[in-house]
């Protein structure tokens, strides 16, 4: 009996077994959904120095392989750069690594120009704590992941840290992003580089959500062409032969 009970179970389990996975399918692409909402990158800064306030605001913006802050208007950035527009998708682990079979956590592609539209990979340098951004091949080696957002989804993360982005004055009014890995404010690498003396601003990266336009509706049907009178039909004189 016990045998015969466990047998007419197993439909049922099954039947439950494939709707928790289905559910479980479901949640998982509706989490992605939003993670691949769209999004500009603000920076925000809670000092009070003249430096701060010139950051606070700033749109991160991408040029030469590096990542930077620059004006919200395009128009008035110089050298010019191109707006970041991001979202989180998980970065594809590569044919030569799968067999690791290990989980890698969400990648920050960026476009970095739009015509034609082109993709790439921010990540921090391994050496330099830089951020840049590249293809595959370039971000492969980098701390490339796990980027991602806090609990109220504003703020920006690299492999669980918010408050580790720097902006550095590399150049006058040429402000790069770093990550500050080792938590020393980048001490040792600024000093590698010979950049030690530049000054440098903590800021926090906020996610400012682009509010994608529909596509415009498609073009009324022409009208159709106007009918056309009918031809006058011939008619005869009307009078008949006299008859001789």
């Amino acid at each position: 009996m016990i045998g015969l009970l466990a047998l007419t179970s197993i439909p049922t389990v099954t039947g439950v077994s494939l709707a928790s996975s289905e559910q479980r399918k479901a949640n998982q692409r509706k989490e992605e959904a939003r993670r691949m909402v769209k999004f500009n990158i603000v920076a925000e800064c809670d000092g009070d120095t003249d430096d701060d306030r010139e950051l606070n605001g700033m749109t991160v913006v991408v040029r030469d392989e590096k990542v930077y802050l620059a004006d919200p208007d395009p128009s008035k950035r110089s050298p010019p750069a191109f707006t970041a527009l991001a979202f989180y998708i998980e970065y594809p682990e590569p044919e030569e690594l799968k067999y690791l079979k290990r989980e890698r956590g969400f990648g920050l592609p960026t476009y970095v120009q739009d015509n034609p539209p082109l993709l790439n990979w921010i990540y921090a340098d391994n050496e330099t704590y830089e951020l840049k951004y590249g293809n595959r091949s370039q971000s492969v080696e980098q701390l490339v992941e796990p980027w991602d957002w806090c609990k109220n989804e504003k703020f920006i993360s690299l492999a669980g840290k918010q408050n580790s982005f720097i902006a550095v004055e590399e150049e006058e009014g040429e402000w790069a992003l770093y990550y500050d890995r080792d938590g020393d404010e980048l001490s040792r690498v600024l000093e590698e580089q010979g950049l030690l003396d530049c000054p440098f601003v903590p800021v926090k990266l906020v996610r400012k959500v682009v509010e994608e336009k529909p596509p415009p509706p498609p073009p009324p049907p022409p009208p159709p062409p106007p009918a056309q009178a009918a031809a006058p039909r011939s008619e005869g004189n009307g009078q008949s032969q006299s008859q001789k």
